[in-house]
């Protein structure tokens, strides 16, 4: 029995111990982390101050000036330090009452990459101090940086931008550049093109202006569809619209596809946004734009679907693979006029679309410039 108390009195004596060491070793660090603080802020401010001065001699700023800075900077490191050294207090004052409740216990083992000066211990809990980043420092070096990065990448001023470019509308012939044959020998409405391609423009003046040099490739996919159960012959050099006698058509389309570079120039009458410092950033695709130029290409392919039900009712499939002494090479003017994205987009070649004929393509459509 006189062992058993003799243990118990022993444990008693080193827990007390034990808390007796990890109430002083946590009012050290309270202590120390108090100092710190006042250290730290002081320092901040003798640098700012050094900055102050700098400036003052290089003529950016007046001598008032400087005197209301390091007046302002004064008054703000003062309610940091009265700010932070109170946090710390009000840390103390639960730490005495812990150690008045006998719930003081060893802060234990921590992280070796963690300042013991920044662990504090209440009761069973374990806290990490860190102390808030200074918010006027944080702000200005933001600001300086990302004035910086501005400055390095001139985002802000950029000369070159590119776009995605989606195309669609109707696709017809005109015969002798005549308006009135329009339609004449295909379909309006069924006669479709189709265009996807990237631009890019450039503005001409080194400063944010409206006018712009805009170039680019695309692929497109143009759709000629015959009326009156017609389809295309070639015959030798020539190639002739003639009439089906033995079957009926359903369809009759000359599918041709090319390559195109289109170069225009473009007005963009978006507003630029200006900064307080002065500065102008080039603001294009949020308004009225107009575009006018050309374009030449090549085509890739070009093949005839017909569709027919024969004499035995069988539906008929073909695909005629051939160029139907179609010019290879093709150039035009096209123009374009809309708002933001959206534009009426209007191309016609000059050369002709067939050899040894005087019949040019033309389209009209809705064209979309996507940044």
């Amino acid at each position: 029995m006189k062992r058993i108390v003799c243990i118990f009195l022993l444990l008693c004596a080193t827990v007390s111990q034990a808390q007796e060491k990890s109430f002083e070793r946590e009012v050290s660090k309270i202590s120390k982390r108090i100092e710190s603080i006042a250290k730290e802020q002081k320092d901040s401010l003798k640098l700012k101050v050094i900055a102050i001065d700098k400036r003052l001699e290089k003529g950016e700023i007046t001598k008032s000036t400087s005197d209301s800075l390091k007046k302002e900077l004064a008054a703000y490191h003062a309610r940091r330090i009265e700010k932070l050294v109170s946090e710390q207090e009000a840390l103390l004052q639960l730490l005495v009452q812990d150690k008045t409740n006998g719930k003081i216990a060893s802060s234990g083992e921590f992280d070796k990459d963690y300042n013991e000066e920044k662990t504090f211990t209440i009761g069973s809990k374990t806290f990490i101090f860190k102390d808030n980043e200074d918010y006027y420092d944080t702000q200005k070096e933001k600001k300086e940086a990302r004035e910086k990065k501005w400055s390095f990448h001139k985002k802000w001023n950029r000369r070159t931008t590119s776009q995605f470019v989606f195309a669609m509308g109707i696709n017809n012939t005109l015969t002798d550049n005549n308006l009135s044959t329009l339609g004449d020998d295909y379909q309006t409405w069924r006669s479709r093109f189709y265009e996807l391609g990237f631009t890019w423009k450039t503005r001409f003046t080194k400063e944010p202006s409206q006018l712009y040099f805009k170039y680019g490739v695309s692929f497109l996919w143009n759709n000629l569809r015959l009326k009156d159960n017609q389809e295309h012959v070639k015959n030798g050099d020539v190639t002739n619209i003639e009439t089906r006698i033995d079957e009926m058509l359903t369809e009759s389309r000359l599918r041709h596809v090319q390559m195109s570079f289109p170069v225009h120039l473009e007005w963009d009458f978006s507003s630029n946004k200006t900064y307080s410092d002065g500065r102008k950033r080039d603001v294009t695709n949020n308004s009225v734009r107009l575009g006018i130029g050309g374009f030449a290409g090549f085509k890739l392919g070009t093949r005839q679907y017909l569709e027919y039900k024969d004499s035995e009712g069988v539906e008929v499939e073909s695909v005629q693979y051939d160029n139907f002494n179609m010019n290879v090479f093709n150039y035009g003017l096209s123009s374009y006029v809309g708002y933001k994205d959206v534009s009426f987009y209007v191309k016609y070649d000059l050369n002709p679309l067939f050899k040894n004929t005087e019949t040019r393509n033309i389209s009209m459509g809705i064209r979309l410039d996507l940044d």
